[in-house]
């Protein structure tokens, strides 16, 4: 287990508490009530933590190297999932995989970045930031979906989409644009979570829902801290600043109404028991297809128009 430097105070205790259950054990359980006592200060230092995270802490907890990706995520919640490949232009993007996953008996069409764990992985994934290729073949598969009346889950987690000049030379922007013009006239329900990093354009490539969730620990937003650090100030030595004045949180985006709820992650992030972040994201898909299922083509594509058109303020 790997802990942020916030979470110390919590890794120094289960040092101890390992070390103690190792003596404990060869000796009649004599600790039993020591270990037991620090078991209860580390739930309570936990909850002390995590109730009072500050935006950039919550940054960090949504870059979490053990965090939960996409492809985690179809594996607890799905039933059985079949991948779809390709743009049917250029390449086969791996940042981005999709395909066709069956909920509760239910067939959904998900979409959604994912990351590496290892520098190959990484690598290979290309650090979950997509290039062109990624959004026409989500583009595609939303297609797909529209043609066979399948709702659409779309799982975000990126830095941003990839910036490089092969990108930019095959139309990033173009594709990302055209995705945005799809999602905003298809013609069955998304369904879009943040499971962990939403930036920039590359969030919104696939994540313009009828309604929009954001895991607890997670960020939302046009910019990274430390990008808009190095803007405003030259520097990413203002990135914690930069945090707090983008408001890109969980409660933040509720309160702005850019989100419709938060999914609730076990104590001390998603990392620390995936059957449990996504059995939470899971009912909150069933729920929310259940109320979608229930409207028109007409009311599913004005309700998301409008959606959007509400956000923002302007004089």
């Amino acid at each position: 287990m790997q802990y942020l430097e916030f979470e110390q105070p919590i890794a120094d205790l289960e040092k101890k508490i390992q070390e103690l259950e190792q003596l404990s054990s060869s000796s009649d359980g004599v600790l039993s009530k020591e270990v037991d006592s620090l078991k209860k200060k580390v739930e309570s230092l936990q909850k002390n933590i995590f109730e009072n995270l500050t935006r950039w802490q919550r940054v960090q907890l949504a870059r979490h190297p053990e965090r939960p990706y996409t492809l985690d995520y179809i594996e607890r919640i799905c039933d059985s999932f079949i991948e779809l490949h390709g743009d049917r232009f250029h390449a086969d993007d791996k940042a981005i995989i999709g395909g066709l996953g069956q909920i509760n008996g239910t067939t959904f069409m998900i979409i959604g970045h994912q990351k590496g764990r290892d520098t190959a992985s990484r690598t290979y994934r290309n650090f979950g930031m997509a290039n062109p290729e990624g959004y026409r073949k989500a583009y595609r598969l939303m297609q797909m979906a529209e043609k066979f009346g399948i709702p659409v889950v779309t799982l975000v987690d990126t830095p941003g989409a990839f910036p490089g000049l092969e990108a930019e030379e095959r139309g990033q922007a173009e594709a990302i644009a055209r995705n945005l013009k799809l999602m905003a006239m298809l013609k069955v329900p998304i369904i879009t979570i943040i499971i962990g990093e939403g930036a920039s354009g590359g969030a919104i490539g696939i994540g313009m829902g009828n309604e929009v969730y954001m895991m607890e620990n997670t960020w939302y937003s046009v910019i990274s801290p430390e990008s808009c650090s190095s803007i405003l100030w030259k520097t990413w030595d203002y990135k914690e600043q930069a945090a707090s004045a983008l408001k890109l949180t969980a409660t933040d985006l509720l309160e702005l109404k850019i989100i419709d709820g938060i999914i609730s992650e076990p104590l001390s992030g998603a990392h620390r028991d995936y059957d449990a972040a996504a059995e939470s994201v899971k009912l909150q898909i069933l729920k929310s297809f259940k109320t979608l299922s229930k409207k028109s083509v007409d009311a599913l594509i004005d309700e998301r128009i409008a959606k959007y058109a509400a956000m923002g303020q302007y004089q």
